[in-house]
């Protein structure tokens, strides 16, 4: 399994983000993160699942946790989803795929039989000094940012 495995420490990265800024995520240290890979903007998986962490994220910050969303689309396609779904948290637009191949998400993927790449959606839970917790792969957007909420919430 490529990627980051509980223990390890989470590959930094500083990228891009909606509304023309950049995060680095050592910037976060201190604090627990809900990194969360998706696979594109306004598709319907990937909107309730970013409406989910939204709507959890009262409970997340209770936790002193962030979340922040990633997928390889453009800066202005994060804007425009940002606030159709009014999502309160930072979207990483990672276009070259960079953070993708480091996390491993990167993936071969299959769709009515044809074979192309694409992001397996995937989320870590990574603590306050950088290091991985947890990871959720093929992640099914059911009952998922639940599951993410109490880990979040049990880490401490």
């Amino acid at each position: 399994m490529s990627g980051p495995q509980p223990g390890d420490k989470a590959p930094d990265f500083d990228a891009p983000t909606d509304g023309g800024g950049s995060l680095k995520l050592s910037s976060l240290k201190g604090r627990k993160v809900v990194l969360y890979f998706y696979p594109k903007d306004d598709t319907p998986g990937c909107t309730k699942q970013a409406c989910g962490f939204r709507d959890s994220l009262a409970a997340l910050a209770d936790a002193d946790t962030v979340v922040v969303g990633v997928s390889r689309d453009s800066v202005k396609r994060h804007d425009n989803f940002k606030a159709r779904c009014e999502l309160p948290f930072q979207l990483v637009s990672d276009e070259d795929g960079a953070i993708c191949e480091s996390y491993g998400v990167w993936v071969e993927k299959m769709n009515y039989g044809r074979k192309y790449m694409g992001i397996e959606r995937t989320t870590l839970l990574i603590d306050a000094r950088g290091v991985v917790r947890e990871v959720w792969r093929k992640v099914k957007v059911a009952g998922h940012v639940e599951a993410v909420t109490q880990a979040a919430a049990e880490l401490g």
